[in-house]
């Protein structure tokens, strides 16, 4: 059970790496403060510009990749396994360097999922979330819209209840952490998602 646990603890505390907010701060902006508040790349774009965005993406999808990888590779047990993946994505939502105030999880998320699923069905999680972006312009409607799918696309690619639990823990968290944008879009407040830098956030 020590490494199990080494692997948990490590994935926790690389997911809690705060990509957004250190990011942020080399650019001399604490990110908490811009826009939504929140440290991940959809923030991050709005302030600063897509290609910051994607970078801070990117990253926190390796948060979900790295300990996920290991743990197929040095664990044999599918609990196990789904744990360790999970924990990178509780780090970005709960990160310990910034009390526990932390990012939506969806990148990071989608990291641990490749790995676990392979190419083809992450493929269909990230279409739906494109096209329905596309079709609505709101990022948090498109994140949810595409969580809703995780536990099918795990059952139906590995039919493992461990992997199945997995994916509604995924999805639940992705949801909990969507909590205030989906009180706004009741409200129908939430922004709308533009590809470009406002002319507010250049002037940053």
């Amino acid at each position: 059970m020590f490494k199990p646990f080494l692997l948990l603890l490590f994935g926790y505390l690389l997911g809690s790496i705060p990509s957004g907010y250190l990011i942020s701060r080399r650019k001399g902006v604490d990110i908490r403060k811009v826009g939504s508040g929140n440290i991940g790349g959809t923030n991050v774009s709005r302030a600063f510009g897509l290609k910051w965005g994607v970078m801070v993406g990117i990253l926190d999808v390796l948060k979900g990749v790295i300990p996920t990888y290991l743990a197929l590779n040095y664990l044999s047990l599918e609990w196990q396994i789904a744990l360790v993946a999970i924990s990178p994505v509780l780090g970005h939502i709960f990160p310990v360097w910034l009390k526990f105030k932390g990012g939506k999880g969806v990148a990071t998320s989608a990291g641990a999922l490749f790995v676990i699923l392979g190419g083809k069905y992450v493929l269909i999680l990230f279409l739906i979330w494109v096209f329905t972006l596309l079709i609505v312009r709101v990022m948090s409607f498109a994140s949810l819209s595409m969580a809703s799918f995780i536990p099918l696309m795990l059952w139906i690619s590995t039919y493992s209840l461990s992997y199945l639990a997995l994916g509604f823990a995924l999805s639940g968290l992705i949801f909990w952490a969507h909590r205030e944008n989906i009180k706004r879009m009741k409200n129908q407040t939430e922004p709308k998602f533009k590809f470009k830098k406002s002319q507010e956030s250049s002037n940053n």
